[in-house]
């Protein structure tokens, strides 16, 4: 079909109070301090584009450009991501009970993990409405994706991340050319310090986590290839690592639009939302039957990506996982590294250790009979595990170039 627009955006919504606000000017938080989402005419885009249609377009996030919120194509800030393998893990998945599992591995976008998501579609939006720079905190990723789709789109860009964080996002916003600085803190620590500097500069958009409405479209696309890639069926589990927990807004979004676009059926996957022993606000929160999470002090986990004290978006996080008859769950970080170790010997892919999170909560929730045997599940690979050497010790013996390779035991 011909003449149907790039994009089919209607407005922003707040997500608390439902109250509406302008889609074509630069927006941060609504009134109430809460995320603004992203509406879109889906009666217009089920009349006007099929699920063949798209089938036939090419292998990107941007096939799905209808519910994104780029309204001019010239605007689109690409680097090929989206489309990301679905890949099933046969010899993993009978070891722990679930036969049917398969993995959305991340670690095969651009900068290696799925920060690209939320980057290209949040820096093409910014650079739409004339943005001159974007501005944010960071556990690392995140800036590190930002700040190279900022260089891809010719604008600026300042990141502010813990002392902690993985040194190569740091090498990363280096070398795209981002103003970057260090703080002794944790990520909160470093918004505080976004939040004045952006005060402070004109043309700067401060694009923390759920302050800006456009990174959760990238995201949600997950949710879009994870039905398109099963046949336009849903899972029954999807398993996601939630730190500021945009991914799995991200995704139930996804799966309401599908549903109200007639894309799938009535029910949705159920959506787990995990986090680690040293850093679990929500997995609290969802416990205690409590609408959104408590600021915890001193949190700590080798899984730096979900290491978020207090998320913005928690109420939506548990919103999502409630609505969508799901859990949530915390592991340790001994289990993170065994999932880590054991799935590398099993599979031959060496993931991020927010990703071996799921699969630590996968092997857990299937022990207790919350996961079926028969069930397919889906678990989030957010990021490649090149990213994190240290999770790996590689202590191998020097042979003498004169000796020889010891025989198997």
């Amino acid at each position: 079909m011909t003449g149907t627009p790039h994009s089919s955006l209607s407005h922003l919504e707040c997500s608390r109070t439902a109250t509406t606000y302008d889609a074509d000017v630069v927006q941060g938080l609504s009134e109430v301090g809460a995320p603004l989402l992203a509406r879109y005419d889906l009666e217009r885009v089920r009349t006007t584009v099929t699920r063949e249609e798209i089938a036939g377009r090419p292998p990107s996030l941007w096939r799905y450009h209808e519910v994104l919120p780029v309204r001019d194509p010239a605007c689109v800030t690409t680097l090929g991501e989206g489309m990301t393998p679905l890949l099933p893990l046969p010899a993993f998945g009978r070891a722990i009970g679930v036969p049917h599992l398969l993995m959305k591995d991340e670690g095969m976008v651009p900068t290696g993990t799925f920060k690209a998501r939320g980057a290209a579609v949040g820096v093409s939006r910014a650079r739409e409405l004339g943005v001159r720079a974007v501005a944010m905190p960071t556990n690392g990723n995140a800036g590190a994706a930002w700040s190279v789709y900022a260089a891809r789109a010719s604008m600026g860009s300042l990141v502010v991340m813990p002392v902690d964080a993985p040194e190569i996002c740091r090498r990363e916003c280096v070398v795209a050319g981002a103003e970057v600085y260090l703080v002794d803190g944790l990520i909160n620590h470093a918004g505080a310090l976004v939040k004045a500097a952006v005060e402070e500069r004109t043309g700067y958009q401060d694009v923390s986590t759920l302050k800006e409405p456009y990174r959760i479209e990238g995201k949600k696309t997950m949710g879009y290839e994870i039905v398109e890639q099963l046949g336009w069926r849903v899972p029954d589990v999807v398993l996601y690592p939630a730190g500021g927990g945009v991914g799995i807004i991200g995704i139930h979004k996804a799966m309401l639009e599908l549903r109200e676009l007639g894309w799938i059926g009535e029910e949705l996957p159920r959506l787990v939302a995990v986090q680690s022993t040293g850093c679990p606000p929500i997995v609290d929160a969802f416990e205690a039957g409590l609408d959104e999470s408590t600021l915890k002090e001193g949190t700590h986990t080798l899984a730096f990506g979900i290491n978020v004290p207090k998320a913005l978006g928690d109420f939506l996080v548990l919103r999502a996982v409630r609505e969508s008859g799901g859990t949530a769950v915390a592991v340790d970080d001994r289990e993170i590294l065994a999932e880590l170790r054991n799935l590398a010997a099993a599979e031959g892919v060496w993931i991020c250790p927010e990703g071996a999170a799921c699969l630590a909560a996968a092997r857990q929730l299937r022990e207790s009979g919350w996961i079926g045997e028969h069930e397919q599940v889906v678990v989030l690979n957010t990021g490649t595990g090149l990213k994190y050497p240290e999770t790996v010790t590689a202590e191998v013996p020097v042979l003498r170039r004169e000796g020889r390779v010891p025989s198997p035991r």
